[in-house]
């Protein structure tokens, strides 16, 4: 089967203005981002869709193909069906999306998530452990699923909630990890469904497509992983880590 990866960059951030812009160890985090992706080698092609001229001047600079895509997109999987929907990438039998703010995604996670739709998922994502602490974080993610690792809710509430505080909270709680793997058809259900009030209320587009009946498989990657860019302190966060790593 053969990988479209698509990186979704959009300009107008709400929490971190301009973020694929944003530097990161002196480089534009949506760079940081594409040079991650290519040295996982788990794509056959890589394109960022953005909205904004300055950022596809950006990535073609590091050798990259962008696409201008309808400034008005919902959510990052519109912006990605956008342009897997294109003749030039009518091949592709998966589409990747790696968000433009996990400049640490682990090849294990896209493996993982991609892992999922061969094997019969819809749609595939991965989820990593986080504390209770992290959890609490607004922020961050969480993700619930079955016994199968079918997701049953996306949220950025606490979940599970623990009712007694002597509950033990390892492996508890999983942090959502922002990769996406589609089937064609999954994707094209996904951005025609209607947006639901649970989407609306959390600013998850993954509530819709589970609203809708597709099936997201999560891959559990149980290694630590570092959480992606959404505010300054992501950001700050990143930095020194980067910084730290960097060899």
């Amino acid at each position: 089967m053969r990988v479209l990866g698509i990186v979704p960059a959009r300009l107008r951030s709400t929490r971190l203005p301009n973020k694929p812009l944003q530097l990161l160890a002196g480089e534009p985090l949506v760079t940081r981002v594409i040079d991650r992706v290519r040295a996982h080698a788990v794509v056959d092609e890589l394109v960022v869709a953005t909205d904004s001229p300055m950022v596809a001047r950006v990535v073609e600079r590091a050798g990259v193909q962008a696409v201008l895509t309808a400034a008005d997109h919902p959510s990052g999987t519109d912006r990605v069906a956008e342009v897997a929907g294109l003749p030039a990438y009518a091949g592709f039998d998966i589409v990747l999306n790696v968000q433009g703010d996990e400049p640490f995604v682990s090849k294990l996670a896209i493996e993982g998530a991609l892992g999922r739709v061969t094997g019969g998922d819809d749609v595939g994502t991965a989820a990593s452990p986080m504390t209770a602490a992290e959890a609490a974080d607004p922020s961050e993610v969480k993700v619930v699923t079955d016994a199968r690792g079918r997701a049953l809710y996306f949220s950025r509430a606490v979940i599970p909630h623990r009712r007694d505080a002597d509950t033990p909270e390892e492996g508890l709680y999983w942090r959502h990890i922002g990769i996406y793997a589609y089937t064609r058809k999954a994707l094209a259900r996904w951005v025609t469904a209607p947006v639901t009030p649970e989407e609306s209320a959390e600013k998850l587009e993954q509530i819709r497509a589970l609203q809708h009946g597709l099936v997201i498989g999560v891959a559990r990657i149980t290694e630590a992983q570092a959480p992606g860019v959404d505010t300054v302190n992501d950001l700050q966060r990143a930095e020194a880590l980067w910084l730290a790593t960097a060899r």
